[in-house]
């Protein structure tokens, strides 16, 4: 498991799930303008529907990969604990008190 955590599972850090959802949105906000404003003067729905399914696509095509500039900023991931300094810690703890009601 600590060689598929080394590896990264999740591709991309924070930062760059921000950048790809602002891609994301921008485009397909851009795109889908375009498209009405297109498909209104030639008056055809279907330019409109083209031009947003492009938009969709290239929205995808920038931001499904893993690319490298959303892992500009990686995670920093604690060091691994020995199993047994996790008891000694808990053995060490105060009981809680609770209070009556």
């Amino acid at each position: 498991f600590e060689k598929l955590t080394k590896k990264c599972l999740f591709p991309q850090d924070y930062k760059g799930q921000k950048l790809a959802e602002q891609i994301f949105q921008g485009i397909i906000l851009v795109s889908a303008v375009i498209g009405f404003i297109y498909g209104y003067i030639t008056e055809q729905f279907g330019w409109t529907v083209y031009i947003v399914m492009a938009g969709f696509a290239l929205s995808c095509l920038l931001t499904l990969p893993p690319w490298p500039m959303y892992r500009r900023n990686p995670l920093k991931w604690l060091p691994v604990q020995e199993s047994g300094t996790e008891e000694k810690k808990a053995a060490d703890r105060k009981p809680k008190r609770h209070s009556k009601s």
